[in-house]
């Protein structure tokens, strides 16, 4: 493919990123476009900028090393009346404690999540993960070789956070209750839903 010309460049990659659906690496996207990296992230850049700038109703959110096309959260109550969806239940005190504990510590254990908050974890663990908020990283090198837990692309889009660097500083106190205020407070600054915006994309 040859090189394309910069407006055209910018259609292509707004094309390739709202077919994909998902999380598209950069790594595809030079790939599909025939270009380098700087170009590609500039060039995401620039449509994030014009999206936010323009008060467009999609955004262009950068996932680690991909990006990916989704509604704006502001828009979120008019989609789910449009799609008639109801609102997510928000998650409770205990989930969001031991979702806070294992996205400040992870990768860790069931065993680690127990003894921060000194009660047995399992339902609330295995609830993150039937809703995609945590998944399984391996197992730790122990003796009964505990399965370790890490926070899933889905918990950074809840959350509106680009990457686990994000995150607000951790609290002095390991308590329980503060790390879930931290992690809520968060939720609450960036105005994110708690389940991602609607996706744009399809062949």
């Amino acid at each position: 493919m040859e090189k394309l010309e910069e407006k055209a460049f910018a259609a292509a990659l707004e094309a390739v990123i709202f077919a994909a659906g998902e999380p598209i690496p950069i790594s595809r996207i030079c790939l599909a476009l025939d270009a380098d990296r700087e170009q590609v992230e500039a060039g995401c850049k620039a449509l994030a900028d014009e999206y936010s700038y323009q008060r467009r109703g999609v955004r262009l959110l950068r996932l680690n090393d991909s990006y990916q096309l989704c509604s704006a959260p502001e828009y979120a109550d008019a989609i789910r009346k449009a799609l008639e969806r109801r609102k997510p239940p928000q998650l409770s005190q205990p989930a969001l404690e031991v979702l806070s504990i294992i996205a400040y510590y992870q990768p860790t254990t069931r065993a680690y999540v127990e003894q921060v908050r000194g009660v047995d974890s399992s339902y609330t663990v295995n609830l993150l993960l039937e809703r995609g908020l945590i998944e399984e990283a391996g197992r730790m090198e122990a003796p009964g070789r505990p399965v370790l837990f890490q926070t899933t692309e889905l918990f950074l889009r809840c959350f509106n956070l680009p990457s686990l660097e994000a995150l607000p500083p951790l609290p002095q106190s390991d308590e329980e209750e503060k790390l879930a205020a931290e992690l809520q407070s968060a939720l609450e600054q960036q105005n994110a839903p708690e389940q991602p915006p609607e996706e744009g994309g399809g062949t």
